[in-house]
């Protein structure tokens, strides 16, 4: 990964190191951000990454949990089920397990990271998908957006492996990400972290007709719903399974955030049940 003076990331993925179609190379130009001041309050398309850019059905979610649980075995020496409950515990209660881990047991993050996320044989799962390609790159041709950015709770190798990997690594200009070195970890649903999304991208929080313009796209239910309570104007809430589906109609709170489900309620959180669905529901 090569950094240059502009904030510019350009990152070439080792594990495919003879692709040479378009988006394997990652290239944002604006980096991690900040976005410069000239260009504040424009309006940017917000995309999360895991389970979002790619189908749930990969597995990549679970092929994670058992990574984090034989950390959690090993580190703190624990049997299978308490590592389990120790770690659901945690999750439920910080949003990350990590931050659970450096709270409590001093975990360095970055080990943490590199027996975990890097670890992850994302070269088995995850390929090039044209079709997501093909989705990003109508959306861009509506003119509608001025940037493109991603928006993670990992950290920052995982997610230029995972653009890379998906062959879409040319199309978004910046990226925020979970620092892991810092402490406490800022993560999604946390309004820091989206405070500090929209700082780094010059988009003034406080001002609602600015939020209005802004649009998000995540498969996280409470993500989805954090960004509608900060007055994010256009939210997609990106829903795979039926069974999760069902779960969230039976809420109470539905109404609320969903109206009807049926996505005819423009002031709502829209369901979509593909992320190359985005370009019919886009106003």
């Amino acid at each position: 990964m090569t950094t240059s003076k502009n904030q510019a990331i350009t990152y070439k993925n080792p594990e495919v190191p003879d692709d040479q179609r378009p988006g394997r190379s990652v290239h944002l130009p604006f980096g991690f951000g900040p976005i410069p001041k000239d260009l504040a309050n424009k309006k940017i398309f917000y995309f999360d990454i895991d389970n979002c850019l790619y189908r749930r059905s990969t597995q990549i979610f679970e092929m994670m949990q058992v990574k984090i649980h034989e950390y959690f075995k090993h580190n703190l020496q624990l049997n299978d089920e308490d590592a389990h409950n120790l770690h659901m515990n945690y999750y439920k209660m910080y949003g990350l397990a990590l931050e659970g881990l450096v709270r409590n047991h001093e975990i360095d993050a970055l080990d943490y990271n590199s027996k975990v996320d890097d670890a992850l044989d994302l070269h088995a799962v995850l390929h090039y998908d044209q079709d997501l390609r093909d989705c990003l790159i109508k959306l861009k041709e509506t003119h509608k957006f001025d940037f493109f950015w991603l928006v993670t709770n990992a950290y920052k190798n995982h997610a230029l492996r995972v653009v890379s990997f998906l062959g879409v690594g040319d199309l978004f200009d910046g990226l925020t990400y979970c620092h892991y070195s810092k402490f406490p970890i800022v993560c999604k649903p946390m309004k820091e972290y989206y405070y500090n999304c929209f700082e780094l991208t010059q988009i003034d929080y406080k001002d609602p007709t600015v939020m209005a313009k802004q649009y998000f796209v995540d498969d996280s239910e409470i993500n989805v719903k954090a960004a509608y309570d900060l007055g994010m104007g256009h939210v997609f809430h990106y829903v795979e399974l039926d069974s999760d589906l069902v779960k969230m109609k039976n809420k109470p709170d539905f109404a609320k955030y969903y109206g009807t489900g049926d996505n005819s309620d423009k002031s709502k959180i829209k369901i979509i049940r593909h992320i190359i669905d985005l370009p019919d529901v886009i106003e």
